[in-house]
């Protein structure tokens, strides 16, 4: 099996001083966004709890686009 550190783009729901709510694939979490300078609305890659860096609305849509392809094409796989 294979394992390596993934960030991943979420969506900036709610904004509360250090902290915001994002959403995954329809999963809402709070992160630390402390060292990223975003609005709601934004996208932000999320490592371990923490935003790591703001990105484009287009990239963040498109990886999010492949993850679901990768995902449903590896379904059932060890």
């Amino acid at each position: 099996m294979f394992f390596m550190c993934l960030a991943v783009p979420c969506k900036v729901l709610e904004k509360k001083g250090e902290k915001a709510i994002v959403d995954y694939n329809g999963v809402r979490k709070e992160v630390n966004i402390s060292f990223v300078d975003c609005e709601v609305g934004d996208y932000v890659l999320i490592h371990v709890g923490f935003a790591i860096e703001k990105v484009d609305k287009d990239k963040a849509e498109y990886t999010l686009r492949l993850k679901e392809r990768f995902d449903g094409e590896n379904s059932g796989k060890d």
